[in-house]
């Protein structure tokens, strides 16, 4: 059955609404119709009423601490009784985190509305996320790449010391595997170092450190030009669930062979989102470890194989898997189906709670 939507995508306006509303239109559902706005001072033009579901988004991160005041709070409880009285129920966005990362510094995430008064889903950046975003960002830009020539081994680039990184960079220097690479590790306790010069991003002065925000999602074709693969630094590396971020997409972007240490099942979850990983030439079972430690030493297998082998040859094997993803990573059609299904999840928590208070 045909059901009307209204969705409100940043009740405060503290977000950066016009971003939630480009990801929702990539939706292809076709028993919804999806209306997005705004600006919250604007629900007097729409007829409420006639819409099935009413969804209001309200922004929750950590930059938010500049608003930890007595007055935005006044007037954030304001909106949300009068949107609970309209009929809204709330999404809870936390987009640029995983919920592994919300729930270690989740004191820190502000707003959040009393759950007891205002239940409300959680939306987590998943596997869609920074999909869509490097997809917003890199849409109009072209890559005219050049694998030809690999003077080093492994571009690994590293900046937030999470445990789980300093145990695999510990590891792979224990055993000189990335002596010939191209490395950073710019925020590490005690050995922080920066990406060569050389193979930085050539907007970033060479007087300057990499800076902490804003330039993640750049890409810069020469270090992935110099390098036979990457060593994909995830976020996180629970069994719960996976997050990607744009570590992975700036290697599809660029062609490159990838090894991932994140989430277990991360290579299985990518592959049922119609990407190839490249267990036609490495050893990927380390995707299916669950405990840490050891996936970390099967990684580390997989890593110090992949340094025997021929370059020449690996990008001659690998060329169709490579080609294919950075294509399918542009593919409107395979991205609006991860989409789809982080729309569906707000829908069936709306129409959960008209029943019931079951929390998200």
């Amino acid at each position: 059955m045909h059901k009307a939507n209204f969705i409100l995508t940043d009740i405060m306006k503290t977000g950066n609404h016009q971003s939630l509303e480009g990801f929702i239109k990539f939706n292809t559902l076709t028993n919804e119709r999806i209306d997005v706005e705004g600006e919250y001072y604007t629900l007097h033009n729409y007829k409420l009423e006639s819409y099935d579901r009413k969804l209001a988004i309200l922004d929750v991160r950590i930059e938010n601490i500049r608003l930890n005041v007595d007055h935005f709070y006044i007037e954030l409880g304001r909106r949300l009784e009068k949107l609970s009285k309209q009929g809204f129920k709330f999404i809870y966005a936390t987009p640029w985190e995983s919920k592994a990362n919300f729930d270690d510094q989740k004191n820190k995430f502000i707003p959040q509305p009393d759950p007891k008064v205002y239940t409300g889903y959680h939306w987590f950046g998943g596997v869609s996320w920074f999909w869509y975003f490097m997809i917003m960002k890199h849409i109009t830009r072209r890559y005219d790449l050049k694998h030809n020539e690999k003077k080093y081994d492994f571009l690994y680039l590293n900046k937030v010391p999470r445990q789980h990184r300093k145990d695999l960079y510990k590891h792979l220097k224990s055993k000189n595997l990335i002596d010939n690479s191209l490395t950073s590790f710019t925020k590490h306790p005690t050995n922080p170092h920066d990406l060569d010069k050389d193979y930085e991003l050539p907007w970033l002065k060479r007087t300057e450190f990499y800076p902490a925000y804003g330039m993640d999602q750049e890409v810069y074709a020469k270090p992935y030009e110099a390098t036979m693969a990457s060593i994909v630094s995830e976020t996180n590396v629970n069994n719960t669930d996976v997050f990607i971020t744009e570590k992975l997409w700036k290697a599809v972007l660029m062609e490159h062979v990838f090894v991932v240490h994140g989430n277990q099942h991360y290579l299985k979850t990518i592959q049922g989102m119609g990407f190839k990983t490249f267990s036609n030439i490495i050893d990927e079972s380390y995707d299916n470890e669950p405990d840490q430690q050891k996936r970390i030493e099967k990684l580390t297998k997989t890593i110090e194989d992949l340094k025997r082998k021929d370059w020449k040859e690996i990008y001659q094997q690998t060329e169709s898997i490579r080609k294919h993803n950075k294509q399918h990573f542009y593919n409107k059609k395979s991205f609006s189906e991860q989409v789809n299904k982080e729309m569906l999840s707000w829908f069936k928590f709306f129409d959960s709670s008209q029943v019931s208070s079951t929390k998200s």
